[in-house]
């Protein structure tokens, strides 16, 4: 059931640093559905596009839930530049889905909000531990090394 656990301590290895992307939408009228179900629609979209091409640059995606009105992504990327690329790709999902929801906020409905945060994170600038889990998170993405090649205490990995 579900991935392996990956027993003892562990801490994720980005040692090339990364970005991080959170992306979401929150539902701000569940009776305006053709407001919000485009945007729900296209989300799971641009994921299966990105996963599908390695050179895109995503390294691991996950879906999560915020309450019932919120469900955001995190994303875990090799670079802003590919990530930028790709949000500024004529052909591919991402460009008609922010075209149609930006028309879709002119009407001003409200239906729906969107956001996002970008963090570059520069290599040996995180700090992660994961006890008795499945990969998860950064470590899902950059994959984990025992704790203690980065250090026994998070103040230790931070400084690495």
């Amino acid at each position: 059931m579900g991935a392996k656990v990956i027993e003892g301590r562990m801490t994720a290895d980005a040692g090339q640093g990364m970005v991080v992307f959170l992306i979401g939408m929150r539902v701000n009228n569940f009776r305006s559905p053709r407001d919000w179900w485009p945007v729900a629609r296209a989300m799971p979209r641009m994921r299966k596009e990105l996963l599908r091409d390695p050179s895109s640059g995503l390294i691991a995606s996950r879906f999560l839930m915020g309450g019932p009105r919120l469900v955001y992504a995190v994303q875990y990327w090799e670079s802003k530049e590919k990530l930028l690329a790709y949000a500024a790709a004529p052909d591919k999902e991402h460009r008609p889905a922010w075209a149609e929801f930006n028309r879709r906020v002119r009407e001003g409905r409200g239906g729906v909000g969107f956001w996002h945060e970008t963090y570059v994170v520069p290599a040996g600038s995180y700090e992660s531990i994961y006890v008795n889990m499945p990969a998860f998170g950064l470590g899902a993405a950059a994959g984990v090394v025992p704790v203690g090649r980065r250090g026994d205490r998070a103040a230790d990995r931070l400084a690495s």
